[in-house]
């Protein structure tokens, strides 16, 4: 007997448990990162044919104890190296784990390579086999939990993921082994499949792979045992020969129905070769749908739907799949009644976006990501008399033979994923003839095992039934108590933002303090602003409240899915302040005043215009007639532009980025302005110290805290701001004006040192903030220095 591990991808080793026992395999016990038993080297060849949710094969070879690196050279030096491979073939380490003197992997698999090479040195005259880390000729496997080592063979030699029919896969692949594994969750029996989003295929290969009973491994054209020297050549030809013999068969009589569809016509291309290497691609009708739009096949009544739908930047952008999300749930529950649903998603929350109740919910992990699968029953159509229509499922002769071969293979499996059979059905399937298990070679039956997990789906409730048919589907998430607040905003603001032809306004501010967004509209535009939570409040609640503002605005305000920007905001320190967040390059023209305003919606954090400083701007505007006005820290120059066109004899923009410099420079070209307007791009407090041109008025709104790499020491505004004053003050006419703000919250002016400077002070920040800022009166402080004549 030998002792096996079988490593699987966390939420699969139930499965994985139960398809040993199916297999033969006596008392498999599931342990931390999958699960091992002891059985014949027979058996370890069928798991790495017939397993779908495998990810290995390892043969142990040896165990200790292990408290140095040390007792971990001696350890593996012991192993009888050259029984398994000679000087000829090359191989590799994998290790995993450690201890309190083992803490790096790669240093444990070294530990182990010296052992090996070592002893080969000594038993053959200091020759050696040559290590290979991706192709080698045979692979080890160190495996570290506190002070026990276990080393082993690894047969499988490629992750048993890789089947061998994926050549090419779309963005952002499932793994194969993750798709068996939402088939066999999803509760399907061998009903009518559809995947109406289906990539490259995987899933609905592997549905038809698992419904022929067509030995996974079987495609696979090596394993990483053929150049093990203990590899018994006959018994893997007999085992896999027929596998492949009943896989051919199984193809001919299956009447099961398979249909995948996708909206990207290459993603089908490549979906039908995948499915031809798989052999199954005769069974699957492939079409080029919308899932919004698609509808059952005329001659079916009922089915079952699986689907793992596109996110985030697969799709385009979060408020493009919560869209996505709700207009899948209110297509399915009307085109799809009476069909079974199961729902592969990365986030709970999305799954909340269909509408739909589930009656099963199943953790998985697609590489390091969580992801949940959800299953539905769709309730059937209610006719006028509020009586659902009867569904009649359509199954002849040869489909309940299917079936029943299919039993036959697996020992009687799907009885432990399905509901009762009827007393009909069970007498049909008994006199169905019975055929040879391939995994035990006609040697013997397996013994019934007993179902461990019921599938049942939920019914929905009444309300989840009714289906308003209307222009714009009310989302599933939806927040009343947020929709109330937006209501209320909205009735003041637009009135206001009309009567003033204001175009750029912010709507709401974190008004709610459950709902931490800033939500601001740019013309026809809306963008959705999160805020950082604090590390004390739940990921999960967050994420759901940031679902239900973004469904509920989009869904208030009627908005397309390309007028609808989300972004998370928190504070920026140091190079992240000018972040760049795409590179779409979208700009539109806005209007302020008599100004035209370049504004970047998608690339940055910020978008080129700072909303609460609109009142400023204009004001900047009536101020700067026959002046030479001076820009500090000037971003777009959206001030300058306003003073330009309010008659400023010469404008000076000066910033450190050139980005920005340039897109002020847009801004004037877009206003077509010329004349005496310049633009430096220089670290402002460094330029002022070497400046020697006078200015009349200054506008100084400088970051509250900056350690560029391009200015000479860390900026803080509180700290540094007498100092920028002063700078800012030899540069002022006589009876100039400095304007001077900050978004600092409790900033303090110093009053005493700021007037012991010649100025006149008054406090404008009131004043200052317009109508859409009001309820954040903190936003900005805002003060006119007046230079004594």
């Amino acid at each position: 007997m030998q002792s096996y591990f079988i490593p699987t991808a966390k939420g699969l080793a139930p499965l994985l448990e139960v398809e040993l026992r199916e297999m033969g395999i006596e008392e498999p016990k599931q342990i931390t990162g999958g699960v091992s038993f002891n059985g014949s080297l027979e058996q370890g060849y069928k798991v790495c044919l017939w397993s779908r949710f495998a990810s290995r094969v390892l043969l142990k070879l040896s165990e200790f104890k292990v408290l140095t690196p040390l007792d971990l050279y001696l350890g593996c030096s012991n192993i009888k190296w050259e029984d398994h491979f000679d000087i000829n073939s090359t191989f590799s380490i994998d290790f995993s784990g450690s201890n309190d003197e083992i803490r790096n992997t790669q240093f444990g698999a070294l530990k182990i390579k010296d052992a090996i090479v070592d002893r080969f040195r000594k038993k053959f005259d200091e020759q050696r086999p040559n290590v290979e880390k991706r192709d080698a000729d045979i692979r080890f496997n160190g495996r570290l939990w506190k002070d026990k080592a276990s080393i082993y063979l690894d047969l499988s030699g490629a992750p048993l993921n890789i089947r061998g029919y994926r050549t090419i896969a779309g963005e952002a692949p499932l793994r194969e082994t993750l798709a068996a594994g939402i088939i066999k969750r999803s509760g399907w029996k061998g009903e009518p499949l559809m995947d109406p989003m289906c990539g490259s295929g995987t899933v609905i290969i592997e549905a038809a792979m698992m419904s022929l009973n067509i030995a996974p491994g079987s495609l696979r054209p090596t394993f990483g045992f053929e150049k093990w020297k203990m590899h018994d050549e006959e018994c893997w030809k007999t085992l896999k020969t027929s596998a492949q013999v009943y896989g051919r068969r199984a193809v001919q009589d299956c009447d099961t129905k398979f249909y995948a569809s996708d909206l990207s016509q290459e993603m089908i291309r490549i979906a039908k070769q995948n499915a031809q290497r798989a052999g199954v691609a005769e069974l699957i009708e492939f079409s080029v749908q919308d899932a919004k739009k698609i509808l059952p096949p005329e001659e079916l009544e009922t089915g079952m739907l699986i689907s793992n739908p596109p996110y985030g930047e697969r799709l385009g952008g979060f408020s493009d799949t919560i869209t996505l999300y709700t207009e899948l749930g209110a297509h399915f529950k009307d085109a799809f009644a009476g069909w079974n649903l199961s729902m592969f998603a990365m986030d709970t929350e999305l799954l909340s976006c269909l509408g739909m109740r589930a009656g099963k919910s199943f953790k998985f992990f697609n590489g390091p990501i969580e992801c949940v699968l959800k299953n539905y029953r769709i309730s059937p159509k209610r006719n006028a008399q509020g009586v659902v229509a009867p569904v009649v499922e359509k199954q002849n002769e040869k489909q309940i033979e299917s079936k029943q071969s299919t039993t036959d293979i697996y020992g009687d499996i799907n009885s432990k994923y399905s509901n009762k059979h009827d007393h009909k059905s069970s007498e049909t399937e008994s006199q169905a003839v019975e055929s040879i298990n391939p995994w035990t070679m006609g040697r013997g039956d397996e013994a019934e095992l007993e179902p461990k997990e019921s599938f049942e789906m939920a019914q929905e409730s009444e309300s989840e039934i009714v289906f308003k048919e209307v222009q714009q589907i009310k989302p599933a998430i939806y927040s009343e108590a947020f929709a109330n607040r937006l209501t209320k905003n909205l009735k003041k603001l637009e009135k206001w933002a009309q009567r003033e032809n204001v175009e750029c306004y912010r709507m709401y501010d974190a008004d709610l303090p459950e709902y931490n967004v800033a939500i601001d509209r740019y013309g026809e535009y809306v963008i959705i602003q999160e805020y950082r939570a604090p590390k004390e409040i739940e990921l999960a609640k967050t994420r759901r409240r940031f679902l239900d503002v973004v469904s509920t605005v989009r869904y208030m305000l009627n908005l397309s899915d390309d007028k609808l920007v989300i972004k998370v905001r928190e504070r920026q320190k140091g190079r992240k302040q000018y972040e760049r967040m795409d590179a779409k390059k979208q700009s539109l023209i806005m209007h302020e005043g008599p100004a035209k305003i370049i504004v970047n919606l998608q690339d940055y954090l910020d978008t080129g215009l700072f909303l609460d400083h609109r009142p400023v701007r204009l004001k900047i505007g009536t101020m700067a007639k026959g002046k030479d006005f001076l820009n500090l820290f000037c971003y777009t120059a959206t001030a300058s532009v306003h003073a330009a066109l309010g008659g400023a004899k010469s404008t000076t923009s000066v910033d450190m980025s050139n980005t920005y410099l340039a897109w002020g420079e847009q801004n004037f070209a877009e206003n077509n302005i010329k004349g005496a307007h310049q633009f430096i791009q220089q670290d402002c407090i460094k330029w002022l110290q070497h400046a020697h041109e006078t200015y009349d008025l200054i506008f100084i709104d400088p970051p509250t805290f900056s350690n560029s790499k391009r200015m000479s020491d860390v900026f803080d505004v509180q700290d540094d701001h007498v100092a920028l004053l002063t700078s800012a003050s030899e540069r002022l006419n006589d009876g100039g004006e400095i304007i001077f703000s900050n978004n600092k919250r409790n900033f303090k002016l110093d009053l005493e040192a700021i007037k012991a400077l010649g100025f006149y002070v008054k406090d404008i920040s009131k004043a200052s903030i317009p109508e859409d800022f009001k309820r954040n009166f903190k936003i900005h402080q805002c003060w006119i220095l007046t230079k004594h004549d």
